[in-house]
């Protein structure tokens, strides 16, 4: 009580109704039906129908006339001309037209209508910045793993990490200085970076192209995947991006004839505290590098202070990183190269490069994609006409095509192209825009169609439920795609209760992971082991010959020189389970979807059974929401730690 199915409905009725007056030929008899459908179905009670289609009216009209009293408020005083345009949401032909309008106004109105375009951009970055705070305080994702075991780091502020740059540590340990050890304060900085990030190319791209063109970028932003899901996640991409961006600003106005040394100090910070983040940050050397190659006015400056300054705060910015790694034997210089393959023989394949190309296919958005890369390929003839479409093509071209090149060797995650992507739709943005100009009328409809896919593509990725509530039945939750951060709480309390169990027998107990993330999970998400942070920790990663992870760099992680005598539960992640062949089309086709009856063998690691005296397999544990298993996990007993 009430229906929903009329609430919805009804509600879509009025709406309709309002904006398009014919449409009551379609839409009532449709609301009708429906909510006829739910008393023929026996769900609900004619009484629930008519009370759900009032209340749906209803609060149709309520929402349009809150809003038509919201913009005769603000559309008066920040959109004049607009206002001018349309006076009434719910009466639009009350407005003068454009015509009227250019022939009063003329340039005056062109300046105005930059002014009016720059405030919706001011009222889109502040609304966005508004929902995203809402949604990361609102629990319904939980952690990565990456930010769980980032957060450990924040418990122990260094010069830098085994993988990573600090500047990570110390933007976690800000948020939860502020907000408390908690998903709000981990991911406080990530929104907030977003909103500075869109601040900027908002305002830089008014200043160089006009303010539309700016607030068309910011919703090309919006409606890409891989940029959506970076404003709510802290990850070290949302950091690098902006300082990257800042960079990027920066040294355009550097690079002026008039640029000024300033501009080039500003450039080398922005990229050195990109480099505090993430070591990538230095391929903006190279892109500088490639525009004075290409653009001669530029290479007046190499015989000024200017960038030799900039060079200097870069390198500046890398000593925390150097002092580090020379104290602990070069360890990420290794360990970096490992994890890009350049010690392994290369053998060309394809398979990396058709994974790589259509994942960042989808995640930047297929329409925005192919409209940058064909940007990319066509603007070249006119490369020397405007310099800021080059000065976009070098700071992105490079990187983007460096790692597709790359997927030819090995694999490329697909954050590692995130700095380029600014960059990308600026260039795919201008030369769209001025093709559309010069009358190619497939634009509009392409850039429509573009934005409407990938608001639904972010929608879903912020609430993978609503899959189930569109198609009638929900994803299997090994291919939900929130698994990643979804469950955690629910895994830790498994845990918990295992560790219980050895307490009741009357001697201490700990935990092991078998992944550094899942360490990072259970210190955040079980109450006792968040306690005892930063002292002795409650739970560890398994045990390595070599450092493999961060936590074999502290000596309070060491649990075999504080935990002797006690048991330990060790927790082994065993899933996803591989789902059998054809599970899409019996999902569609509304049937149970079947696993894979064998399940994955799970051997605890031989170091661990050295170090216990026993170690007992305490059973497969699934982990669920409602219905749904998330993961799997196998977990062990091991006694008296010798």
């Amino acid at each position: 009580m009430p229906s929903a199915h009329a609430t919805n409905w009804f509600a879509a009725t009025m709406v309709c109704l309002v904006f398009y007056r014919r449409s009551w030929r379609f839409m009532v008899p449709a609301a009708a039906l429906i909510s006829f459908s739910r008393v023929y179905d026996g769900v609900h009670y004619p009484s629930d129908v008519i009370a759900g289609a009032i209340l749906g009216a209803g609060s149709a009209a309520a929402f349009l006339w809150c809003a038509e009293v919201l913009w005769r408020w603000i559309g008066r005083t920040w959109f004049p001309l607009w206002w001018q345009l349309t006076p009434s949401i719910i009466f639009p032909e009350q407005g003068v037209s454009t015509r009227v309008l250019a022939e009063e106004g003329g340039p005056t109105n062109k300046a105005l209508l930059e002014l009016h375009w720059l405030r919706a951009g001011y009222v889109l970055i502040s609304a966005l910045l508004l929902f995203r705070l809402g949604y990361i305080g609102s629990g319904i994702i939980d952690l990565s793993k990456d930010e769980a075991y980032q957060w450990l780091w924040s418990k122990h502020l260094a010069l830098s990490y085994y993988s990573k740059p600090p500047g990570i540590a110390f933007l976690q340990f800000a948020g939860t200085s502020l907000w408390g050890d908690t998903p709000f304060g981990v991911r406080f900085f990530s929104p907030v970076l977003a909103a500075l990030l869109s601040l900027v190319l908002l305002r830089f791209l008014a200043s160089e192209a006009g303010a539309r063109q700016g607030f068309l970028l910011l919703v090309f932003f919006t409606s890409t995947p891989l940029l959506g899901v970076g404003t709510v996640l802290m990850t070290i991409d949302p950091p690098l991006v902006l300082f990257w961006t800042l960079a990027m600003v920066s040294g355009w106005r550097a690079m002026q004839p008039d640029g000024l040394t300033k501009h080039w100090l500003l450039a080398g910070v922005a990229a050195g505290l990109g480099f505090l983040f993430k070591y990538s940050a230095l391929y903006l050397i190279v892109c500088w590098a490639i525009f004075m190659f290409f653009w001669k006015p530029a290479r007046i400056h190499l015989k000024k202070p200017g960038p030799y300054l900039a060079l200097m705060a870069l390198c500046f910015c890398t000593l925390p990183v150097l002092i580090w790694n020379w104290q602990h034997g070069w360890i990420t210089v290794r360990h970096v190269a490992d994890n890009a393959g350049l010690d392994s023989h290369w053998k060309p394949t394809l398979r990396f490069f058709w994974e790589f190309s259509l994942v960042e296919a989808g995640l930047l958005n297929p329409v925005f994609f192919v409209g940058a890369l064909c940007a990319m390929a066509a603007f070249w003839k006119r490369r020397l006409e405007n310099p800021l479409w080059l000065y976009f093509f070098c700071l992105s071209a490079p990187v983007f095509l460096g790692h597709w090149a790359y997927s030819l060797h090995s694999r490329v995650q697909p954050n590692w192209i995130a700095p380029a992507v600014p960059a990308m739709f600026c260039l795919g943005l201008l030369y769209w825009d001025t093709r559309r100009g010069e009358g190619l009328r497939v634009v509009k409809p392409l850039v429509i169609a573009g934005v409407s896919f990938g608001l639904f593509v972010v929608v879903i990725m912020h609430q993978s439920d609503l899959i189930g509530r569109i198609s009638g039945r929900p994803l299997p939750g090994e291919v939900d795609p929130l698994r990643r951060v979804r469950a955690w709480k629910e895994t830790a309390m498994v845990v918990r209760r295992a560790r219980e169990k050895l307490l009741r027998e009357g001697r201490p107990a700990f935990i092991i992971a078998d992944h550094y993330g899942m360490a990072g999970e259970l210190s955040f998400y079980l109450p006792e082991a968040k306690a005892v942070l930063p002292g002795l920790p409650l739970v560890y990663s398994q045990p390595s010959s070599v450092p493999n992870n961060q936590l074999c760099f502290w000596p309070e992680y060491c649990y075999e020189l504080h935990r002797s005598g006690e048991n330990a539960v060790y927790v082994a992640e065993t899933g996803p389970f591989p789902l059998e062949n054809g599970w899409l089309w019996r999902w569609l086709r509304r049937k149970p979807v079947r696993y894979a009856r064998v399940p994955l063998p799970v051997v605890p690691p031989a170091l661990l059974l050295t170090q216990f005296e026993s170690v007992t397999d305490m059973g497969a544990y699934e982990v669920k929401l409602g219905d749904r298993v998330f993961r799997r996990l196998q977990l062990f007993e091991c006694r008296n730690l010798r």
